[in-house]
């Protein structure tokens, strides 16, 4: 009463599966607008994060040395610095990433 399964079906089966699952590999087109997404924000939050963390310490050594505005300014300005470098680090990090993914992951 138990039927034997077919050899030859279940490997045209095992094929069809397979060449599903090598088309469905790449990324799509919404994954990857999430992605740059994500990055773009990354970005934004080390600019804020540079410019509030100057602003602060200048606005504290202000309060303390009764400097004020002087030393905010400065740090502010060493903060947009410090954010823009950073910044500018995570775009080379994503450039070199591209450039290997389009490379197939082959570094020259």
């Amino acid at each position: 009463m138990t039927k034997e399964p077919d050899p030859e079906r279940l490997k045209a089966l095992k094929g069809r599966i397979a060449s599903f699952k090598d088309r469905d590999n790449g990324k799509s087109h919404q994954e990857e607008h999430y992605s740059q997404a994500q990055v773009a924000w990354r970005m934004v939050t080390e600019l804020v994060a540079g410019l509030g963390l100057g602003f602060g310490i200048g606005y504290g050594l202000d309060i303390l040395l009764k400097s004020t505005p002087w030393l905010m300014v400065t740090f502010t300005l060493l903060g947009f610095a410090a954010g823009v470098k950073t910044m500018m680090h995570t775009a080379q990090e994503v450039q070199q990433k591209q450039t290997n993914t389009s490379s197939g992951g082959k570094v020259d």
